[in-house]
């Protein structure tokens, strides 16, 4: 797994929380650092995607381990 410099847990959060706190999150680190979020949301495999093609962040890393879903995201510049 990619080293990550913050993490968030959503776990237990639905739609559209898990993205809303990823992008609070998101907006405090410098460019280039990279974000773990953790997820229990199904939804939020279509939503971190299209979050990330939106905002021109870089998914990185997307996987579920024992019902986990585990997101990493590289911010970009100015996002």
């Amino acid at each position: 797994m990619t080293s990550h410099t913050a993490e968030i847990d959503t776990r237990g959060l639905l739609c559209p929380l898990p993205v809303l706190k990823a992008r609070k999150r998101l907006k405090s680190l410098k460019s280039g650092e990279i974000l773990k979020v953790l997820a229990t949301d199904p939804a939020a495999v279509i939503d971190f995607p299209h979050f990330c093609n939106e905002t021109g962040h870089e998914l990185i890393e997307s996987s579920e381990d024992h019902g986990i879903l585990v997101f990493v995201i590289r911010k970009t510049h100015g996002n």
